[in-house]
């Protein structure tokens, strides 16, 4: 069972993040977690004058994600920094290019699942996974979320991202703050709890 977890990532933390729920995936027996990326609409000069070309190149490993492979996937877990509310512009082009799997129904009864970053508490984190949701459901995909079972989303003690949409972090204004050992173990718990669920619906 391929688990695909498909994301965009400027400055890396949804880079991190996204590794942290191919941990949780690779938890399930018989879960396998395939990391790719969406492709880049910016060019490497624009990128390099915006403070994100070393994070570039640390992602530039990962392969660029295909149409076809979220076809193929049996669950796909999408991430996304907020912009404005929403997801990037890179992931939304990406998915404007799935025409071609919802006239197949390709995706109807998978897994879905998202989870995002924004630069501020109240950066718009869950308008972005809620807003996520909308293209997931005409896809007829089967959200998945991350149910308070995670308790490391409760609480006032700490900064920390997180809610029943999806594992989140916050990145702080100046992108200085890097996801916290919370936020990471939510990711690896929504990864996990994605796997299990599509297990069930693969059977």
């Amino acid at each position: 069972m391929n688990v695909l977890i498909v994301y965009y990532s400027m400055y890396g933390h949804i880079h991190a993040m996204a590794q942290a729920v191919a941990q949780g995936v690779a938890q399930v027996p018989g879960a396998t977690p395939v990391l790719r990326r969406v492709p880049e609409t910016l060019p490497p000069e624009v990128l390099e004058k915006m403070g994100a070309g070393q994070a570039q190149k640390l992602m530039s490993n990962v392969p660029v994600c295909t149409v076809e492979e979220l076809g193929a996937a049996d669950a796909v877990i999408f991430g996304t920094p907020t912009r404005f509310g929403n997801m990037c512009g890179q992931m939304r082009q990406f998915l404007d290019s799935t025409g071609g799997l919802w006239v197949q129904g390709a995706l109807v009864g998978k897994a879905g699942s998202v989870f995002a970053s924004s630069a501020t508490q109240h950066g718009g984190q869950e308008s972005t996974i809620l807003s996520f949701h909308v293209t997931l459901l005409h896809q007829g995909m089967v959200i998945v979320g991350l149910p308070y079972a995670y308790q490391g989303q409760t609480g006032v003690e700490a900064v920390k991202g997180g809610s029943p949409y999806g594992a989140t972090t916050i990145a702080g204004a100046d992108g200085s703050r890097i996801p916290s050992e919370n936020d990471l173990e939510g990711a690896v718990w929504q990864g996990r709890h994605v796997a299990q669920i599509a297990a069930k619906l693969t059977a």
